[in-house]
């Protein structure tokens, strides 16, 4: 598997790292990352030597949101273009990762936006740093939450806590992240790491079939199902983000980002 935004991590005690390398960019989202995510999920969930899947980010971040060069591409295309080649990237990961058969955490350290966010809900448990921030920012943007977030964020936290985080796009620092589910553990940055592959192998010490079995009927008493929400998503952001809020908005954080930056 050619490798241009993650890289692979196995250990003999049969832990595998996925982890988001591109730190340069703040580990924002493209459709080429989502694609490598998607496929090595699939691939190590297959892997019967595999036992248990990280997924965590170099650098300061989890993952600034989406790249802002792919934000503006999708201004030009159409709704079936992104219904059909994009979300099958974007979706495609967050499916990969909900389904997979083995024990997935989230190491979540600095920003975790949007797309980052929502795969980290993806994921059996995620430990935080204290760094950390969760942000379901899409409404700011004109469009939303679109890989899962809105089936599994009220059954973390609550129907009014998800509706305050989802329609305000309000930020959740890691103490809160805690106290409200979202979260297993908070631990301090430079930690984070150890702390994450300890609880990996604890993991990877369940019996693999009934681990499996017991996540899948999990999955089953939660949904309405899953399949339900992603195809209802799919059809309802193709059109937002065709939309001239999405553009503006769009435009209007970009020039916000860039005025932070000049200030720094």
């Amino acid at each position: 598997m050619a490798l241009d935004h993650i890289r692979i991590e196995m250990h003999d005690t049969g832990l595998a790292q996925v982890i988001v390398a591109r730190a340069d960019i703040g580990n924002a989202s493209s459709p080429e990352m989502l694609e490598e995510i998607r496929d090595a999920f699939a691939a190590l969930g297959d892997d019967a030597d595999v036992r248990a899947i990280v997924l965590m980010a170099e650098g300061r971040h989890f993952s600034v949101g989406a790249d802002f060069g792919f934000l503006d591409r999708l201004t030009g295309m159409s709704a079936q273009h992104i219904r059909d080649t994009v979300y099958s990237r974007f979706q495609g990961a967050a499916r990969a990762i909900y389904r997979c058969p083995k024990p997935t955490m989230a190491l979540v350290q600095g920003a975790a936006v949007t797309v980052g966010c929502e795969l980290a809900l993806a994921c059996d448990f995620r430990i935080a740093a204290d760094t950390a921030r969760f942000q379901e920012s899409w409404v700011k943007l004109g469009i939303m939450p679109p890989l899962g977030g809105l089936f599994l964020l009220p059954r973390l936290v609550g129907l009014g806590r998800a509706m305050d985080i989802c329609l305000l796009g309000r930020p959740v620092l890691a103490d809160e992240a805690l106290r409200i589910g979202m979260v297993g553990e908070v631990i301090a940055a430079d930690l984070l790491a150890e702390r994450g592959m300890a609880f990996a192998r604890e993991l990877g010490q369940i019996p693999a079939m009934a681990y499996a079995s017991i996540k899948q009927g999990l999955q089953r008493g939660l949904e309405t199902s899953m399949e339900a929400e992603w195809q209802a998503n799919l059809a309802n952001q193709a059109l937002l983000l065709g939309s001239d809020d999405f553009k503006r908005q769009l435009a209007a954080t970009k020039a916000a980002v860039a005025g932070a930056k000049r200030k720094q």
